[in-house]
């Protein structure tokens, strides 16, 4: 099912047929750097991944991350959505493109369009970014966004990792 459109990509729920997609995404030198190594190294991992990450989050938020694929080959190209943290008392924005499509402005293109989405289809008062402090490229996006930096906290329960945040809040 197709969450928003934008002029070059579809975003829509994941699905099993996904799981080639994420087992590669979620092994890329940057995903692991920044995100963090999630131990998927195999489709049954993947498959598990899916059904717990964004199925489970479907279910229990009505939202959550989303395949956006790129609309002339339908190739999946990131993982962008929402994620609700214990953490956190609004969603956070989440984002991850394949290193082949960065640098080109999509990550920018299907945010803004979730945001919007997040406003006016969801009913969010409020948005989260967070990303670590030396992730320069993710703190340019959730600025060019319009979040405004919060402060540091340690979103992940990680004491060894404390995370920029940042937030808007609905037009």
């Amino acid at each position: 099912m197709t969450i928003v459109q934008t002029p070059r990509t579809t975003v829509r729920y994941a699905t099993h047929d996904d799981a080639p997609f994420i087992l590669s995404l979620l092994n890329e030198p940057g995903w692991l750097r920044y995100i963090g190594d999630r131990n998927i190294h195999d489709l049954d991992g993947a498959r598990g991944y899916i059904d717990e990450r964004f199925l489970a989050s479907y279910a229990k938020h009505g939202f959550g991350s989303y395949v956006a694929c790129e609309k002339t080959t339908g190739v999946p190209i990131g993982l962008i959505g929402f994620v609700q943290r214990d953490s956190l008392d609004a969603p956070d924005i989440g984002y991850a493109v394949r290193t082949a499509q960065q640098g080109k402005g999509y990550a920018f293109e299907i945010c803004s369009a979730l945001i919007d989405y997040g406003w006016r289809t969801l009913g969010f008062d409020k948005i989260y970014g967070y990303c670590l402090p030396d992730n320069v490229p993710s703190v340019r996006l959730l600025e060019k966004l319009g979040l405004t930096y919060l402060r540091d906290q340690d979103v992940n329960h990680d004491a060894n990792e404390l995370c920029r945040v940042y937030m808007a809040t609905r037009p």
